[in-house]
């Protein structure tokens, strides 16, 4: 097993931040800067598509979690992503993407693509990360948080991972996901743009139906892709907290 080595370490308005890397795979991990209690629960986070493991949207939720709750977050960067580099199919894949988008056509078919082939990388490397950080100390449950490509790798990893036990997913096609969202009984909380230019709702209710949980609520808010509500990251870490807590 792969041991995970802190590189850097800096402390902001009570939350202490960690860079790491457990093989080749960089990340960081957030923390209260001051911990006084035991088997704290452990959300792992997953970025969107062209952004990072530092990139605002993390730093932001991690700050709700680690300052509202007291929460242990960490977040990996994804293969071609951040710090790692990129190989000729992410740079063939990525090319294709932007001719797409001048061209006008729909994006849906190479994302999806794109998105699966990373989850195939991504998800074994969340597992070794999740392993080394166990091995840290005593961390408690364990939840996970994406959106968009957050979620085509969060979905496969949390039908697969049997020490997440509440997910918070959304904004993404059903198409690489939906077998492996049967799989899963957690509890989760996903969100849904209404007028996605790029998502056609009946795609995100297909996905949200797939999910074989039991408990699940659906957040559908009018707004195109990028106009998801800022209170839906209150209101995922509010999920989390309230299952993750519960379980302690």
């Amino acid at each position: 097993m792969h041991s995970l080595q802190f590189t850097a370490e800096s402390s902001v308005n009570g939350m202490l931040s960690r860079d790491f890397t457990v093989g080749d795979v960089p990340g960081v991990l957030w923390s209260p800067a001051v911990t006084t209690v035991d088997h704290t629960p452990l959300v792992l986070m997953g970025h969107g598509g062209g952004t990072h493991c530092k990139h605002p949207s993390m730093t932001g939720r991690a700050q709700l979690l680690v300052a509202g709750f007291g929460f242990h977050v960490a977040v990996i960067d994804a293969p071609g992503h951040g710090d790692r580099p990129r190989t000729a199919h992410d740079e063939k894949e990525i090319a294709e993407l932007f001719r797409t988008r001048a061209a006008g056509e729909p994006e849906g078919p190479i994302v999806v693509r794109y998105n699966a082939y990373l989850a195939s990388l991504a998800v074994p490397e969340w597992r070794m990360t999740l392993d080394a950080l166990l091995a840290l100390g005593d961390y408690g449950p364990v939840g996970y948080f994406g959106l968009n490509m957050g979620t085509a790798v969060g979905v496969p990893l949390v039908a697969v991972e049997p020490r997440i036990v509440a997910a918070v997913f959304g904004q993404h096609w059903p198409d690489a996901l939906a077998e492996a969202a049967k799989q899963i009984t957690v509890p989760i909380e996903f969100d849904l743009q209404w007028d996605d230019e790029h998502i056609p709702r009946e795609a995100g209710l297909a996905l949200f139906d797939a999910f074989g949980s039991e408990e699940k609520t659906l957040h559908a808010n009018a707004g195109r892709h990028k106009d998801l509500p800022r209170f839906e990251a209150d209101s995922a870490v509010r999920f989390l907290a309230r299952h993750l807590i519960r379980t302690t």
